[in-house]
């Protein structure tokens, strides 16, 4: 089977996909990997066949990007979703020609579909969190300029949801599908939806919690082996365990927030390790203190006090297998929903920037690390062999 895999966003959204490509050529598939090129060097390093998709997105994170000027504007806006769609379309169409199926990850895929219409091949959409497909039981994702009514049940915000996205990108994805001989379509997330979405989440963790028609396949997480750096395994081997902050791709961050991150892990008497992330997060030197990069977080986190972290869903899950307690900063999207999960789980709790202290008082008890533990024994490790299993069968 030849399958081409498209998704865009930040390493969070692309790592699961990578998974998903390696587990099929274990099992003697082909994979084509559609990303932003920011992944370029990772993926082809990986031996997976690699196709760009839309711009670096390391540089549109920031606050003084081009893309957040456009978003300011109507005018912008419509520019954006034009170029968009258009570099969808355009990138999909000749990347999925000789392929049996296109997987779209993402919302934003507002082309996938199309394509596998007019290539006349199976398309399946996937998500990694409950909050991102219509349920009357959750409130959509909170989108950045979009503020949400309050006392308005769930079905509701779906429809002024769905309403809003029509407004935003039907006329670009209407436009497009005419241009390539197909009819237009009504509501744009439920062609995005179509035909049976796919919930890659935790089933614990993130429990699909309506009963249509979603397959749940479990997180798809890529199993790394990687040995940790010889420093940080050195400031690990020299105390206690510390606690690890990390922002992942989160493109800003207040300029003190290493100075805030040190004095909160010392307030408990613990060390501090940071993840440097897109934010380029830097601390005081300090001999209680690390900045590291990238690194193997599943070897990491078993072995600290605590991760705080902006509550994307890969880290939430690696976070949570790891059975160490949380400590949630969310910023946008689903990272909401996670941390709220992560608090009715009971193994950690939401803070603010301005409040790392306070969070720590409550993911450091001994009642949330115990119970860290027992939610980690429960976990689904493996939903990416579900998935490929579902996409090849």
């Amino acid at each position: 089977m030849r399958v081409v895999l498209s998704t865009i966003g930040s390493r969070g959204d692309v790592q699961p996909v990578v998974a998903l490509a390696l587990r099929l050529r274990e099992m003697g598939h082909e994979a084509r990997l559609c990303a932003p090129p920011d992944f370029r060097g990772w993926i082809e390093g990986l031996g997976i066949e690699f196709v760009p998709l839309g711009p670096e997105v390391r540089p549109e994170v920031r606050p003084d990007s081009e893309t957040r000027r456009l978003a300011a504007s109507p005018e912008g806006v419509k520019q954006l979703v034009e170029g968009t769609v258009a570099t969808q379309f355009e990138t999909l169409l000749p990347a999925a020609d000789g392929c049996d199926v296109v997987l779209a990850w993402s919302v934003l895929q507002v082309a996938a579909p199309s394509v596998a219409e007019k290539l006349g091949i199976r398309h399946v959409y996937a998500t990694f969190s409950p909050n991102q497909l219509p349920s009357g039981q959750l409130a959509p994702a909170p989108m950045p300029g979009w503020q949400q009514p309050a006392d308005v049940d769930n079905r509701t915000l779906w429809a002024m949801e769905s309403r809003r996205w029509n407004d935003i990108w039907r006329p670009a994805v209407n436009s497009r599908r005419e241009s390539i001989g197909l009819p237009p379509i009504d509501d744009v997330l439920t062609h995005v939806n179509s035909p049976r979405p796919w919930l890659a989440a935790d089933p614990v963790l993130g429990p699909w919690p309506d009963g249509s028609d979603v397959v749940q396949t479990g997180a798809w997480l890529m199993r790394d082996t990687r040995p940790l750096p010889a420093d940080l395994a050195r400031f690990l081997d020299a105390g206690e365990p510390p606690v690890f902050f990390g922002f992942g791709s989160t493109g800003a961050a207040p300029a003190d927030i290493g100075r805030t991150m040190l004095a909160a892990a010392r307030e408990h008497g613990r060390r501090a390790m940071i993840s440097r992330g897109w934010a380029d997060l830097e601390l005081p030197d300090a001999d209680d203190a690390l900045v590291i990069d990238e690194a193997n977080f599943q070897a990491l986190f078993p072995r600290v006090a605590a991760v705080v972290h902006h509550g994307g869903s890969g880290t939430t899950t690696v976070t949570a297998i790891s059975g160490t307690p949380h400590v949630i900063v969310p910023h946008r999207y689903d990272q909401f929903y996670w941390a709220a999960r992560v608090e009715a789980l009971g193994i950690g709790v939401r803070a603010a920037v301005e409040s790392l202290a306070s969070g720590l008082d409550g993911a450091l008890r001994p009642e949330v690390a115990a119970a860290a533990k027992s939610v980690a024994a429960e976990l689904v490790p493996d939903g990416v062999e579900i998935a490929a299993d579902l996409l090849v069968n």
